[in-house]
């Protein structure tokens, strides 16, 4: 695949970012990280011209366009940011595809695989990157963690545990909305399975999912609130997954049992919040390792810049998507749970 070419003066200029949607998440993940890095935020488009105006006000967003299809064609935007509700992935995805646009979408990358096969087949034809914002696949404590499961610091690996599990939304946030495929598991739950997928990658293969439970929130049908998954990696090695949009608190965690010891990450979606890896060998103390706090998001948004500026490839590319996206689809089958199918195509 190839990405947008420039000329050699236009490579040094800073990206031109545009944003679609005024989403909470975009502050975080990409306003921040771009004024670190010099990123311009050249357009953002709402779902009314009001609330764009405010966000453009409060974050340096140099302007606002009347809607997203004016944003995705923009001549000046260079590249998508799409934060939208998860129905509103892969219809604009494609969209920006269609124009020519690199695009970084918030996870999920789409409704379901067939969906995600149909964005990154899309961008192969027009031959631009579209890139799943799987931010902490880029923090040095994913590769710290990755490292320990292979090295034999802890000894052979014998069980993989993740969790992420928080608080309910709003009852009228989209991610409790069957029509924008809302979910536990598309929510939280999918970064819970990517680092299965990563520890499964390092055996040569892909994670197989054996059983799976899940539940609905009464007042949202169609929606999981929780889900339990047992997998197991290419050779054998047990992963349990759990998720939940309706816990006391917050877990975001990762825990590596080997047979010589063991490795947690208290926080390894967000370890600009906990950077720590905490290993424990057999016959030992615990050893806290920091892996520093520099965003996750900015780590991410400096790699797509080089993507798109260098063609870089970056670890969470379409094909690595469309994967994701059948092992969140295999959970619901093996929960005996519809697969998200958004219907809304636009907002």
């Amino acid at each position: 695949m190839t990405t947008s070419t420039s000329s050699p003066s236009a490579s040094s200029e800073p990206l031109r970012l545009g944003l679609l949607g005024a989403a909470r998440i975009s502050e975080e993940a990409v306003v921040r990280p771009a004024h670190e890095l010099g990123v311009r935020l050249v357009a953002v488009a709402a779902r009314s011209e009001e609330r764009a105006r405010t966000f453009a006000g409060r974050h340096g967003v140099e302007r606002v366009v009347a809607d997203y299809q004016a944003l995705v064609d923009d001549p000046e935007v260079e590249a998508v940011y799409n934060p939208l509700a998860n129905a509103l992935h892969g219809p604009w995805n494609l969209a920006a595809v269609a124009a020519g646009k690199p695009v970084l979408t918030e996870k999920p990358f789409a409704d379901d695989a067939a969906q995600a096969r149909e964005v990154r087949d899309a961008a192969a034809r027009a031959g631009v990157p579209v890139v799943e914002a799987f931010h902490q696949l880029y923090h040095p404590l994913t590769a710290r963690m990755l490292e320990l499961a292979q090295s034999g610091e802890i000894g052979d690996l014998q069980l993989v545990e993740a969790r992420m599990l928080m608080p309910p939304p709003a009852p009228d946030d989209p991610r409790w909305s069957a029509d924008l495929a809302g979910g536990g598991v598309m929510d939280v739950g999918c970064y819970a399975l990517r680092a299965v997928r990563d520890l499964a990658d390092l055996r040569g293969g892909e994670p197989r999912v054996l059983r799976a439970v899940g539940g609905e929130h009464p007042d949202h049908p169609g929606v999981d609130a929780w889900m339990s998954a047992d997998l197991e990696l290419p050779d054998g090695v047990p992963a349990r997954v759990e998720s939940s949009m309706t816990h006391h608190d917050v877990d975001f965690s990762l825990r590596l049992v080997g047979t010589r010891g063991e490795a947690y990450a208290p926080n390894f979606v967000k370890p600009q919040q906990d950077d720590r890896v905490v290993v424990t060998r057999v016959g030992t103390d615990p050893v806290v390792e920091r892996t520093g706090v520099r965003s996750s998001y900015s780590h991410m948004l400096e790699a797509f810049v080089r993507l798109v500026r260098e063609g870089t490839p970056m670890r969470s590319g379409a094909d690595d998507a469309v994967a994701s996206m059948a092992l969140v689809d295999a959970v619901y089958d093996a929960a005996g749970m519809p697969r998200r199918h958004g219907t809304v195509a636009s907002a």
